[in-house]
């Protein structure tokens, strides 16, 4: 029976030209009224797939952009597992699941998401006891990136932090974004742009941050230090062994990838010696300047899948895996593309985001499918967006966007400004981003209490309602989520509404305006700008 499956199923994907190789494959017939989750969390709004979806994906030298799992689960307690990259496909009323190179593990585990979830957590991806710096969930976080773009200075990085102090916002997190450095390699301030960044750095702390630096694993190509890399090894090789320009020091061709900032080398992290180099960089500015943590930036697969030779023949997910490990040796960090990292002490931000409505209506999904993948430390990108070409034009900014992207965020795990609300709102806006900031402070002891509990339990921080209430007919719901299982938080996110519906499970409730509520029922409130809705459970 196995071996007829696994035929349709070749047949049915044979349109597909990649993987024509194929170890194991897993046809899954979706129940009425069952939906799933899991794969990828830049992918998250298009889920809970149900068997009316259709979408497919290839996970194999791929992470699109975000954090990526080789899992699905879904409401019905079954879920489908893999230790390596899987390609998956909904398709009329069926999930088609294969791997070249890994066992499909799956079944059935209780009778509900949270029951399945548990049980995989526990088996795949057991949390080790450890948080990130706890900072990260306590205060906001501030980034440079928006305001500075590539254009990071020591005068400019000291004003922003002024100007955080000066207009009332609490200090945390200060990260430091792209073009710090002298060179992408050379993980030295760039002596144009910094006359004293110890100095710097020491100013920053008297003020109250902890200072984190943007860094990646790239290399200019044009380098000293490249140069050097490429003669020891610790750089990817080109596979075809032909290339345009040969250094004469060096005994090996190095392989030269575009990545949004040009083309470079990139170091070989599955050869332990550049896994040294690296970490002695990255504590040489811990040590010397002062550096609390690191923004690890790009590694993403589809970086390191054509054409390279590496010290180890992983898969190009397990480059991605090399690059999340060196954030374990500091609790200050914070990633973007990731794979099987979950249950780590591990910050996992959301793919940046347009400083447009679509965009903010992404995040609440695609942050619950992290947690549904088991990324419990999330970060839900910016405020108001993390993509630097949509603030370019200062007419294009939405006041009203920046407003209702700061409520988003307030109850997440974490919030992130970056480009300055003093700058771009009127007083009236502004104010209401400084009591976001400090609503996210005034809950922040909680939130690492639920962080503490996820290290132990691996229990989401943030969670889709259907994880708290199972089988209460709530899994389609994307614009809610619940801060542990005891607040729901029905942020706005359609630009001039001032009314919204909000589903409320059985029980007492306490609103953010101190009305006692009962639960069971779905209702309607008035949302004016100023207002964050959220409930906090009284009793059963």
């Amino acid at each position: 029976m196995k071996v007829g499956i696994q035929l349709l199923a070749l047949l049915l994907l044979s349109s597909q030209p990649i993987n024509k190789e194929v170890d194991d494959v897993v046809i899954i017939d979706i129940e009425q009224g069952e939906y799933w989750w899991g794969g990828l969390s830049s992918r998250g709004h298009e889920t809970p797939y149900d068997e009316s979806s259709t979408a497919s994906y290839n996970l194999l030298g791929d992470n699109y952009g975000n954090q990526a799992q080789p899992l699905l689960l879904s409401n019905k307690g079954r879920y489908l597992w893999c230790e390596e990259p899987i390609e998956y496909q909904f398709q009329d009323g069926q999930i088609i699941v294969k791997s070249k190179t890994g066992e499909i593990i799956h079944g059935k585990k209780g009778e509900n998401l949270r029951d399945v979830y548990s049980y995989v957590s526990d088996r795949f991806f057991p949390s080790n006891g450890e948080i990130p710096d706890e900072l990260l969930f306590t205060n906001p976080q501030y980034n440079t990136w928006i305001e500075l773009m590539y254009d990071q200075n020591e005068k400019d990085i000291l004003q922003y932090a002024k100007d955080i102090i000066n207009n009332g916002y609490p200090p945390g997190v200060l990260m430091i974004d792209d073009n710090w450095q002298a060179d992408y390699g050379e993980w030295e301030f760039s002596p144009n742009r910094f006359s004293d960044p110890k100095g710097m750095i020491e100013q920053l702390h008297e003020m109250g941050f902890r200072v984190m630096l943007w860094i990646c694993p790239f290399v200019s190509a044009d380098s000293e230090v490249f140069r050097y890399l490429a003669a020891e090894g610790m750089v990817l090789q080109d596979k075809n062994r032909v290339k345009d320009i040969k250094w004469k020091n060096t005994k090996n061709e190095a392989a030269i990838i575009r990545w949004w900032n040009g083309a470079s080398g990139c170091l070989d992290l599955s050869n332990p010696k550049t896994q040294d180099w690296f970490k002695e960089r990255l504590d040489y500015l811990v040590n010397e300047f002062g550096v609390d943590g690191f923004k690890f930036d790009a590694g993403d697969a589809d970086f390191y899948s054509k054409d390279i030779i590496s010290y180890n023949t992983d898969s190009p997910n397990d480059h991605t895996s090399y690059f999340a490990k060196l954030g374990l040796e500091y609790p200050l960090n914070e990633y973007r593309a990731s794979w099987k990292m979950a249950g780590l002490p591990l910050v996992q931000r959301l793919r940046d985001k347009k400083h447009k409505w679509e965009d903010l209506q992404k995040l609440i999904p695609d942050l619950m499918s992290q947690s549904v993948m088991g990324y419990a430390y999330t970060c839900p990108d910016m405020i108001g967006g993390g993509e630097f070409r949509s603030f370019l034009d200062a007419s294009s900014i939405d006041e009203e966007l920046i407003v209702r992207s700061a409520q988003v965020h307030a109850l997440m795990p974490m919030m992130q400004f970056s480009v300055a609300p003093w700058r771009v709102l009127s007083e009236e806006n502004q104010a209401i981003c400084l009591i976001m900031a400090n609503l996210h402070k005034e809950m922040g002891p909680m939130i690492v209490d639920l962080a503490k509990n996820a290290s132990i339990t691996g229990e989401p921080i943030v969670k889709p309602m259907e994880m708290s209430f199972p089988n209460s007919g709530y899994e389609t719901i994307k614009d809610q989520f619940m801060l542990g299982d005891d607040i729901l938080v029905a942020p706005v996110i359609e630009k001039g509404a001032r009314v919204r519906s909000v589903v409320l499970p059985k029980g007492k409730w306490k609103s953010d305006q101190g009305q006692i509520i009962k639960g069971g029922q779905t209702f309607e409130i008035d949302v004016p700008l100023e207002r964050l809705p959220y409930f906090s459970k009284i009793s059963n």
